[in-house]
């Protein structure tokens, strides 16, 4: 797999990321270590988008 689709998939995987975040958020019930959880993943993602587009 090359560089850029690499990165092209880590930014959907990212923008869905984004998606479950604003759900559990709208979710009263939601857990918030499940939700610390997945905006952890999200940063993980994001750093290496970075450190592979630079």
């Amino acid at each position: 797999m090359s560089v850029v689709a690499h990165v092209q998939e880590l930014r959907k995987k990212h923008e869905a990321l984004s998606q479950a975040v604003e759900q559990a958020q709208k979710n009263t019930g939601a857990d918030t270590l499940h939700i610390v959880d997945l905006k952890k993943q999200k940063l993980r993602i994001k750093e290496e988008i970075i450190k592979l587009s630079s």
